[in-house]
């Protein structure tokens, strides 16, 4: 008889198939990357989408997409001011939304002593401020319903750390402890709210889409200089499909008990499972230490 790790789980969940009935999914960031194929993904199954954009062009590209379909939204998360409007409008004119994919984000490299502060409070403002703006707009609309979905996309990144992303890696931790407080919080309404975490994607996250701080101190070259290099190499290459990631995200939709946290890619998996048992010894070793605070 053999036991499961206590990092793999004995029973595998079940991944839903088919779609139970169309719904109204509003997503933050659709230009590209996970955005734009998770709304693809979603109208190709038969539910319609609200994207947000940041540009009047964007807006009637993503809507000429599907008409019908596809409705695009100007907006920029750290409007704070604006978000509540733009939701309001679109409950009103679109339709009550189901679903909140909080996708919008941006990633920044750069060794720590070397990022100015202005652009951590840019990383974080997009990242997690933006994302819990979104969430308290939506939320007084589906805690009324007493149903609701919230995916906050966030990476392995928050929970696992490379030399030369604090800023990335903070922001995603941030917004996984969130996430899953929030759950917590809004369950008892029907509401349930994921972090998925995915791994290395063929987006555009360490390409154009990255923030990189110039490099000014000599003496990180050696650490983290062939990291930047290899991402950049890299970019473009990563093992992970865009598409296949969308599908998976739109089978949580379907699932009556869906995760609080949901890795995606193998690389992830790997990356995490490693991670989670190099902590517990870490703990374990300075189990007598920990105990000697009590009394």
């Amino acid at each position: 008889m053999s036991s499961a790790s206590p990092l793999e789980p004995s029973h595998p969940a079940r991944i839903p198939k088919g779609v139970s009935s169309p719904k109204l999914l509003l997503i933050t960031g659709v230009s590209c990357g996970f955005g734009r194929a998770l709304a693809l993904e979603a109208i190709a199954a038969g539910h319609r989408v609200v994207g947000t954009v940041r540009s009047a062009e964007a807006r009637r590209a993503f809507e000429s997409l599907a008409p019908g379909s596809a409705t695009g939204r100007q907006l920029d998360v750290t409007d704070f001011d604006a978000i509540g409007g733009v939701v309001a409008t679109i409950e009103s004119d679109v339709g009550p939304v189901d679903v909140l994919v909080n996708n919008a984000g941006y990633g920044h490299e750069g060794v720590m002593e070397e990022s100015p502060l202005a652009e951590m409070r840019r990383q974080f403002d997009v990242n997690v401020f933006g994302a819990v703006a979104m969430m308290k707009a939506v939320l007084p609309y589906m805690r009324r319903r007493r149903s609701g979905r919230i995916l906050n996309i966030t990476s392995m990144g928050g929970t696992i750390t490379m030399p030369g992303i604090a800023y990335y890696c903070g922001s995603k931790f941030a917004l996984e402890g969130i996430s899953e407080t929030v759950g917590k919080e809004v369950l008892p309404f029907g509401i349930h709210v994921t972090a998925v975490a995915p791994g290395s994607f063929r987006t555009d996250w360490a390409g154009r889409s990255m923030v990189r701080t110039p490099r000014s101190i000599a003496d990180y070259d050696a650490l983290f200089d062939p990291i930047r290099r290899a991402r950049e190499e890299k970019s473009g290459k990563q093992p992970g499909d865009p598409l296949k990631a969308a599908r998976a995200m739109l089978s949580l939709i379907d699932s009556d008990e869906p995760p609080a946290h949901l890795l995606l890619g193998s690389d992830a998996l790997a990356l995490v499972r490693e991670k989670l048992a190099a902590t517990a010894r870490e703990i374990n070793r300075w189990e007598a230490l920990s105990r000697s605070t009590d009394g």
